[in-house]
């Protein structure tokens, strides 16, 4: 039995990689719990408008953080275009908060304060009337689902392709390491693509999920988050190999992006040493396209930013990755051209 015991501990001594998941990982969820799991947010960007905007910029709750630098009249636009989360007209009486219904938490948490005004402020949510939820859940499950399949079931498909040995076949054949990732992932590309398909329409018909912007923009946006993902995959399978240490790699992409990019936790209620890793994540971006194509109408003009961003992580992640694949199976070719192989074979 001792031997047994010591036998273990070398072989995870050997193992670095899952031993250092097992130290870290609890650490990383304690700390991203612990400052991330919030769903009270205490910093609202807000724009005030009006002829009396001064005087009602100081009688308004400190949770209004009002912004002197945001320019327009029409608080429908000023949502929309995601230039602040709230908008105070001051000409009316009540003065009336126009809220953005695609920031579910930042709607809630305004509406409590509004409510202990004492009838000063009268509220009215734009884009999502009844904050429902699952209008603004389902978008981002749909870029959930699709980082799954990029990353996860792309990355163990090609760390098969090393355990089966056929990897090897590959490297003596004479194409571009370009081109076999893209035969790669052009299955998971186009499983993905149906996906999405499937899933928003299962949420337009079965939770009344409305799509008011261009679908083109939306289909954009998630070519281009999906470019991301499908990187992640490669380059996680490069770094792997086992099936084991792919799904532990692709964990490693996935956690954050589910805690940190939105999808539960509203980014405005995390404090800013965590909020800024979210906005590191593609998830983060693809979350900013689908809530304003599907809820507030948004087209190109409002989107271009974020799909600006999934395109140059794309780009990123899509060489990296071609010159991590390309360095794996190099080894592989000059072994394969070698004379002794050759005469093996």
């Amino acid at each position: 039995m001792r031997a047994m015991i010591i036998k273990e501990f070398r072989e995870l001594g050997r193992d670095r990689r899952t031993l250092a998941m097992a130290v870290m990982m609890p650490i990383v969820l304690l700390l991203l719990f612990g400052y991330a799991a919030n769903f009270q947010v205490d910093d609202i960007p807000t724009a005030v408008i009006g002829e009396h905007a001064q005087q009602v910029s100081d009688t308004l709750p400190e949770l209004f953080d009002v912004r002197d630098d945001v320019e327009g009249d029409d608080p429908e636009t000023m949502l929309r275009e995601n230039r602040v989360d709230a908008v105070v007209d001051s000409s009316q009486r009540p003065v009336k908060v126009y809220l953005d219904g695609s920031a579910l938490f930042v709607s809630q948490s305004a509406q409590l304060a509004i409510g202990r005004s004492g009838g000063a402020l009268e509220s009215e949510v734009l884009f999502n009337p009844d904050l429902e939820t699952s209008w603004v859940i389902v978008p981002a499950i749909i870029g959930l689902v699709m980082a799954l399949i990029g990353t996860m079931i792309t990355s163990l498909g090609l760390v098969r392709e090393k355990e089966s040995g056929t990897l090897e076949q590959l490297a003596v054949m004479p194409i571009r390491p370009s081109a076999v990732i893209l035969g790669k992932i052009a299955p998971y590309f186009t499983i993905a693509l149906i996906d999405i398909t499937i899933i928003t329409l299962l949420g337009i018909w079965l939770f009344g999920v409305p799509f008011n912007g261009p679908i083109w923009v939306f289909a954009l946006g998630a070519v281009a988050f999906l470019c991301v993902v499908l990187g992640l995959g490669i380059l996680s399978s490069t770094i792997s190999s086992t099936a084991g240490q792919a799904m532990q790699t692709a964990l490693f992409f996935m956690l954050p992006q589910i805690l940190l990019s939105g999808m539960i936790f509203p980014l405005e209620a995390m404090p800013w040493a965590i909020r800024w890793i979210g906005q590191l994540l593609p998830l983060t971006y693809f979350i900013n396209v689908s809530h304003g194509v599907l809820l507030r109408g948004a087209g190109i003009a409002q989107a271009w930013p974020s799909i600006v961003v999934l395109a140059a992580m794309a780009l990123f992640v899509l060489t990296a990755s071609t010159l991590r694949f390309r360095a794996m199976i190099a080894p592989r070719r000059t072994r394969a051209r070698s004379p002794r192989h050759a005469k093996a074979a």
